[in-house]
């Protein structure tokens, strides 16, 4: 299952930066991943400072 950026997003860009995919972009309230491009790898997660991506 693709990772998704729950609520606690502050919107910093950090996890888009850090996706070797290019799966993550700017939202509405905040960051969003495209489970369609997501491989599940986990980077997103290592980078956010507030914890925000997790596995589905």
């Amino acid at each position: 299952m693709a990772y998704v950026i729950n609520d606690d997003c502050i919107s910093c860009g950090a996890c888009a930066a850090g996706c070797p995919v290019e799966a993550i972009s700017e939202g509405a309230n905040h960051y969003e991943i495209n489970p369609d491009l997501c491989i599940e790898c986990g980077a997103c997660a290592g980078v956010c400072p507030v914890g925000a991506p997790n596995p589905q």
